[in-house]
């Protein structure tokens, strides 16, 4: 097998991916598409969180999501393969490499937010304060911020 860079799985991720503008994403989530963010709780904490997004960890997503999971692992706000979902990093490279993953899963409409948060928030969109959370939660398995 030989070895691919990081720029050439990006790149071969973003092959699939229809990205969307910040503007196009909130048009997408008021449409029904749901805002799926992956930063940390720290980055949440410290610049703010989109509302309607659901916070689900990058290292737990794809078990979150996928309806074959174990349902006490899969967050009940996923509706299914069919729903489209918008993966939100902080700067739109990671959510990339999810939003592919999450195409391979057979989330045929997955793709992510180009620019990522900072892009979100240097357009002006609506941006909160991160919802305190209760530490002993499986995280990933919340409902969408307020």
């Amino acid at each position: 097998m030989t070895r691919k860079t990081i720029d050439q799985l990006l790149a071969d991720a973003r092959t699939r991916l229809e990205r969307l503008e910040p503007a196009d994403a909130l048009a997408a989530q008021q449409a029904g598409a749901l805002l799926i963010d992956t930063r940390s709780s720290d980055e949440r904490r410290r610049d703010g969180v989109i509302p309607g997004a659901l916070h689900i960890p990058l290292s737990v997503l794809a078990w979150r999501v996928d309806p074959d999971t174990d349902p006490a692992l899969r967050n009940p706000h996923v509706e299914g393969v069919g729903q489209q979902l918008v993966v939100v990093c902080a700067h739109g490279y990671s959510s990339s490499l999810a939003a592919a993953t999450l195409q391979e899963l057979g989330f045929s409409q997955a793709t992510d937010l180009a620019g990522g948060f900072v892009a979100w928030k240097e357009q002006g969109l609506p941006v909160r304060p991160a919802p305190s959370t209760d530490p002993g939660d499986l995280p990933g398995t919340g409902a969408p911020d307020s």
